[in-house]
């Protein structure tokens, strides 16, 4: 098959979470393990750092493969969702998954996924873990898919977990309460094995504490443990915590030897390091347009307190979202002196753009609903003036149509 005959085969056959939600997920590891050994276990043949968390952990596990490249290092990444290209998911110092890669993984390996009705996520850590060892990284960053105890990637013994915040996200999924939540993030918590907390929520503090001293691991803090501001290229105020639980993190690798200023050169090339896309991301100016990837309540807030510190003379907010998202916690987070512009993702989890649209009137929030992502930003653009600020996201989704 070609490249595209294999990824539209990958997204068409296998289940996946970003396509069909709950159904999709396998709250159970004894796949990936059968799959690894079918593979001779690759991911026992270079040093891991496992990063979990319901937000940060995307730009947390970017900004350790960025440093970790300007200490020399030759470093794997693994993340997802993808927003344009699957070969987004898996990557060494910058650089997508070759294509041919892709091709002969999935061709030698079919009958395997058949045969075991692999998940779309166990089948690509699979092929993130071999093209590492074929590879030869020095150390991988792997980030957690959805929530870390049974997560597909949790058959790794990482150098160190980083957990970056917990918030009400996948619910129906991992427990309708904080603390439920950080039971399942905390599951990537490996017996003797450094744990860094990037944020230190009273919450859910205590189950951290609790499944750590279970398993004989260190537990930091990192706002304890980090007292120096370091600076990004990402975007946001909400990045200084990432940060914090990023320099934590790097502060138990005894293995890897990252200097100041390697550190600080890090942290400022990130975008160009590993070509991050979607975190407060600029798309033009004049007007000015902003894309971000936050989706859940405890992100769409970090998110907006940023937007309020911009300067604008009218503000358009083009929004999708999808079917299974709590909007009654999300909705009212949105300013009313706006102009929205309602859009469906195009996903068959994307959520009616006009159910949208008469569910944001109930919160005062009123606009258009359009047929597409583009049509809605075409309308904002043709409505906004030179001073104006729009803003487009809500979803995975929907920023990726746009970029």
């Amino acid at each position: 098959m070609t490249y595209k005959a294999t990824i539209n085969w990958m997204f068409n056959q296998l289940p996946m979470y970003q396509q069909k939600g709950k159904k999709a997920f396998n709250a159970k590891l004894d796949n990936t393990i059968l799959f690894a050994k079918h593979l001779a276990d690759p991911h026992k043949k270079f040093k891991t750092i496992h990063v979990a968390g319901t937000n940060g952990k995307g730009s947390s596990s970017h900004m350790l493969a960025s440093v970790l490249q300007e200490a020399g290092y030759r470093v794997g990444l693994y993340t997802s969702p993808h927003l344009k290209d699957f070969r987004e998911r898996i990557r060494i110092n910058g650089k997508p998954i070759r294509k041919q890669f892709v091709v002969d993984f999935i061709g030698d390996n079919r009958s395997f996924f058949e045969e075991y009705q692999l998940s779309f996520f166990e089948m690509t850590v699979g092929m993130a873990f071999s093209y590492f060892a074929e590879q030869q990284v020095d150390i991988a960053v792997i980030e957690v898919g959805l929530g870390g105890r049974l997560d597909s990637t949790n058959i790794i013994q990482p150098e160190v977990s980083l957990i970056t915040n917990i918030g009400m996200d996948h619910a129906s999924i991992l427990g309708d309460s904080l603390q439920k939540i950080a039971t399942e993030k905390a599951g990537i918590i490996k017996e003797g094995t450094p744990v860094v907390i990037s944020e230190k929520q009273h919450e859910v503090q205590g189950v951290f504490e609790k499944i750590a001293l279970e398993r004989m691991a260190r537990l930091i803090f990192a706002e304890e443990h980090v007292d120096k501001t370091y600076q990004t290229d990402l975007m946001g105020e909400y990045q200084q915590k990432n940060i914090k639980g990023v320099v934590a993190a790097l502060h138990q690798l005894e293995k890897f030897t990252v200097s100041d200023s390697q550190l600080i050169e890090g942290l400022n090339n990130v975008i160009a390091n590993t070509s991050l896309m979607g975190r407060w991301q600029s798309l033009g100016e004049r007007p000015k347009i902003i894309c971000d990837t936050a989706h859940n309540k405890e992100g769409l807030q970090l998110v907006l307190r940023q937007l309020r510190t911009q300067e604008f003379l009218h503000l358009h907010m083009v929004l999708g979202f999808v079917k299974d998202k709590d909007l009654d916690s999300i909705l009212p987070l949105f300013p009313e002196k706006a102009r929205y512009y309602f859009c469906c993702p195009p996903n068959e989890r994307g959520l009616n753009a006009t159910i949208l649209k008469n569910k944001a009137s109930h919160y005062n929030l009123e606009g258009k609903s359009y047929t597409s992502v583009e049509g809605a930003l075409m309308a904002a653009k043709k409505r906004a003036s030179k001073q104006d600020l729009i803003y487009v996201g809500g979803s995975n989704f929907v920023v990726s149509e746009v970029l």
